[in-house]
């Protein structure tokens, strides 16, 4: 069964990571579907790594705007610094929100942030229309509104998104962005668990589930970042603000009747 479970949480990951409903939400409800304890420490280490497989979709999807030039990547860069600084200096304080509820709460409040914005959006002219245009300045503030996804249940690329749209980028562009400025975050995580547990990699038993886990997160985040991206040239995301709106009642209706546990984290 664990080369089941890590298909599956493979296939969570590579749907969650990058749409903005919170991949951690849906890892906890997964987990618990499927009876884990993702504090064991290969499952911990395993959902990092993991992730591994979703960058590298993103690095094949935009693979040919990566390779033009060092302006991308200075941006992405610049915009990391507040993410990788404001984690170092909070990671204790952090560590302490991961509970069920407080993914519960996060799910509903952004749902309906996510309504607001878009309803403001709507109203805004957008002086973002490419990548090109996106400025350091840009990039810092971004990196600095995407920090929030460090309370569990936030979600990474739907702060970074949000904070596209109050600067003034499309709807394409600051999905782009988003997943753009996911690299070094995602990379330095990976790298981070992997240095916390060296003997990851020693175990053969082991291999099989990791392979398993990133390949499949590496084949569903590609398709799901294409799709993503011709959705978001049609339509708002309002959508998915009522979609995280709706699990979030659902976990709190699974922790209160007992039938999940509020501690689940990892």
């Amino acid at each position: 069964m664990q080369n089941f479970n890590a298909f599956i949480l493979g296939v969570v990951e590579g749907l969650t990571e990058f749409l903005p409903i919170s991949s951690t939400g849906h890892m906890i409800l997964s987990a618990n579907i499927l009876g884990l304890n993702l504090q064991d420490d290969f499952w911990s280490s395993f959902i990092v790594v993991i992730q591994l497989g979703s960058i590298l979709a993103v690095i094949f999807v935009f693979w040919q705007r990566l390779i033009k030039g060092l302006d991308i990547w200075l941006k992405i860069c610049i915009g990391f610094i507040p993410t990788g600084c404001i984690g170092f200096l909070a990671s204790f304080f952090v560590e302490n929100l991961f509970n069920g509820y407080v993914v519960a709460t996060m799910l509903i409040l952004g749902g309906i942030v996510f309504i607001v914005i878009e309803l403001y959006h709507k109203k805004k002219s957008h002086t973002i229309n490419s990548l090109e245009e996106v400025s350091i300045k840009h990039a810092v503030c971004i990196g600095i509104i995407q920090c929030l996804a460090m309370i569990p249940g936030t979600s990474r690329s739907g702060a970074s998104i949000v904070g596209g749209l109050l600067l003034g980028l499309n709807r394409k562009v600051a999905t782009e962005f988003s997943f753009l400025i996911a690299l070094p975050t995602m990379i330095v995580a990976t790298a981070y668990s992997v240095y916390k547990n060296p003997d990851l990699f020693s175990n053969s038993n082991e291999l099989l589930p990791l392979s398993i886990g990133f390949v499949t997160a590496f084949i569903i985040a590609f398709f799901v970042i294409k799709l993503f991206l011709k959705f978001i040239s049609k339509f708002d995301f309002i959508p998915f603000a009522i979609y995280r709106i709706f699990l979030g009642f659902i976990f709190f209706y699974l922790y209160y009747s007992g039938i999940l546990d509020s501690s689940s984290e990892f």
